[in-house]
């Protein structure tokens, strides 16, 4: 069993890391969709809501209240899969969910890049960085996600990837890390399909 957790500031790479994953065989657990799912319950629009929803779903039920709701899914595809990619971390008390729940067979990755590099990635993918269209502009939401406790959450992290590179750089590096976890699994157990 692997477990990987990954933690990022908007436009660091953790959507594509979850797609390097999928290509792999690998399910994907977004902590995303459990406030998607809140949203949509409340009747409210995930594109404008989500960030008010998520940080509502922390006050209302504590800051672990998102990781504890993904704890099923997670052990669901476990039954089926030895690694799972867990996307979108946000703080050290989530990373503490994960770590009791999993212990060592939990590995935390921070994917960083610099704010000029995520602004453009996010402008590229078609969404505005900034507050002009009336949305949450980056830099408010970074800010949010910091007040969530993302940078005590990144420090913790067991490996880190820098993602300034190629894309192909990225994705390689992100098979790199699903696939030692695989391999420590297959070391233990040769007949273990990945």
């Amino acid at each position: 069993m692997h477990v990987i957790g990954t933690v990022g500031l908007p436009g660091s790479g953790k959507g594509e890391a979850a797609t390097v994953a999928r290509e792999d065989g690998i399910p994907v657990v977004t902590m995303g969709d459990v406030v998607r799912q809140e949203t949509a319950d409340r009747g409210l629009d995930p594109t404008k809501d989500h960030g008010t929803v998520a940080q509502a779903l922390r006050e209302e039920n504590g800051p672990t209240a998102i990781a504890e709701r993904s704890l099923p899914m997670i052990e669901d595809r476990l039954e089926d899969h030895e690694t799972v990619l867990v996307d979108g971390l946000r703080s050290d008390v989530e990373v503490d969910v994960f770590e009791a729940e999993f212990g060592d067979a939990f590995t935390l990755v921070s994917i960083e890049a610099p704010f000029d590099l995520r602004a453009e990635r996010i402008d590229d993918r078609g969404r505005d960085a900034s507050e002009d269209d009336g949305g949450e502009g980056l830099a408010a939401r970074d800010e949010r996600e910091r007040g969530f406790g993302m940078d005590d959450a990144m420090a913790r992290a067991d490996v880190v990837i820098e993602n300034t590179d190629s894309l192909e750089a990225f994705r390689e590096r992100v098979r790199a890390i699903i696939r030692e976890g695989i391999d420590d699994e297959k070391a233990a157990d040769p007949e273990l399909e990945p």
